[in-house]
């Protein structure tokens, strides 16, 4: 029994060789993350005759090329949750830290929870480019987001009330795209109303937009009565317009991202049997997969839910045992943020033979808040995806054993 404890970071790695009673084989040494390097740990490793562990704490994703290479040696590696490992070593009464100290602290982790370790499965490429894509296609949200709010303030400012009656919808652009043409209400007032009439029906058709001349009346209606506060000036035409720009070139961006995930999760077993759950469809159906990843993964519906951090654990002592429970939120926040879309999916258009929308109702009329039912049931619906899922590997599996019996 040999524990191999890696305190991994930026680029490198401490890494401590244990065996039981804490007998350090070695004394902690560096490893770059190199092919090198690590291939150099492997070897050392197999010098070993008795059984190996590599432990390791999850540290987002500076822990992956050094997973990566050892489990493609076929070595045992075991990722630990971060705030598990923090506690274990919160418990020596010495506060010293360095990178020397953790890696034997996580080696002797290995050795007290060696039955308890788990090894880190090879993942399939095609989940790991989805989780890629994923946690991308996050980061294009928040960026369009903020774009979006900084395109508002600048119309408050240049065309006052015109996001009232032009707005960007998921089939077109059309107030960005007007705004990038006349982009100040000086513009707009400069034409006067027939020729701002008619060159706005033009722009129009040219954009695909649907002509109508009414529209184009109340927008210089808008223009002689609103008040821009920023100037009519090269500064000001520059800043809208840019701003425009690059609110479209994100939303460009973002759908480019979630097409690649489309193309990719199609090709999954599961992705016929989650896009036909109710509310789900194109846009959800690769996100919700991304962040769960392989199912197979997961021991049993409860692991799926604790990885969700929506888990309620019990909390008791002595006598007192707590009726008021909070979910733990310690599991993958990308996945509770995708599945509460999906549960204001469900209240949106309201399924009412889907049984998952029913258990909102139902925890609705007992009194619950909105928040509380919609937790429920993202509960309810992880069981369910962890079922059906699970039924089609079972199904491949199944296949696999009769195919090889003929």
């Amino acid at each position: 029994m040999i524990s191999v404890g890696i305190d991994v970071s930026k680029g490198k790695s401490t890494v401590c060789i244990m065996k039981p009673g804490g007998e350090v084989l070695e004394t902690p040494f560096e490893m770059l993350h190199t092919m090198e390097g690590i291939l150099l740990l492997a070897k050392r490793i197999k010098t070993y005759d008795e059984e190996v562990r590599v432990v390791l704490e999850d540290t987002g994703h500076y822990h992956w090329p050094v997973v990566t290479l050892l489990v493609e040696k076929g070595i045992f590696v075991c990722c630990v949750n971060a705030l598990r490992m923090k506690k274990y070593c919160s418990q020596s009464i010495r506060r010293a830290k360095t990178d020397r100290i953790d890696s034997i602290r996580i080696a002797s982790y290995g050795i007290s929870y060696w039955h308890e370790l788990t090894p880190v499965l090879a993942v399939e490429d095609t989940y790991r480019e989805l989780k890629l894509l994923s946690r991308q296609y996050y980061q294009m949200t928040s960026m369009l987001v903020k774009a979006k709010v900084n395109l508002s303030n600048l119309l408050d400012q240049t065309m006052p009330g015109i996001q009232a009656i032009l707005q960007d919808s998921a089939c077109n652009n059309k107030l960005s795209d007007f705004v990038k043409r006349y982009w100040h209400y000086s513009n707009v007032l400069a034409m006067g109303k027939p020729k701002f009439t008619a060159d706005y029906c033009k722009w129009a058709k040219k954009q695909g937009y649907r002509l109508n001349e009414r529209k184009a009346e109340e927008i210089f209606a808008l223009s002689q009565n609103g008040i821009p506060v920023l100037p009519y000036s090269q500064s000001t035409k520059i800043v809208v317009t840019e701003a425009v720009r690059i609110l479209q070139e994100i939303e460009v961006s973002r759908d480019a991202i979630l097409t690649q995930m489309q193309i990719f999760a199609i090709t999954l077993p599961e992705y016929a049997v989650v896009r036909n759950m109710p509310c789900i469809g194109d846009i959800l159906a690769p996100r919700i997969i991304a962040e769960i990843g392989d199912l197979r993964r997961f021991t049993n519906k409860h692991a799926l839910i604790a990885y969700a951090g929506i888990d309620a654990p019990p909390y008791q002592s002595g006598t007192f045992s707590a009726t008021e429970r909070h979910i733990s939120k310690r599991g993958n926040s990308y996945l509770r943020k995708t599945g509460f879309e999906v549960m204001q999916s469900l209240i949106q258009h309201k399924p009412e033979q889907d049984e998952v929308y029913a258990f909102i109702q139902k925890k609705r009329s007992e009194g619950k808040s909105g928040k509380e039912a919609m937790i429920a049931g993202l509960n309810k619906f992880l069981r369910i995806y962890y079922g059906r899922v699970s039924e089609v590997y079972k199904h491949i599996d199944e296949q696999l054993v009769f195919g090889s019996e003929i």
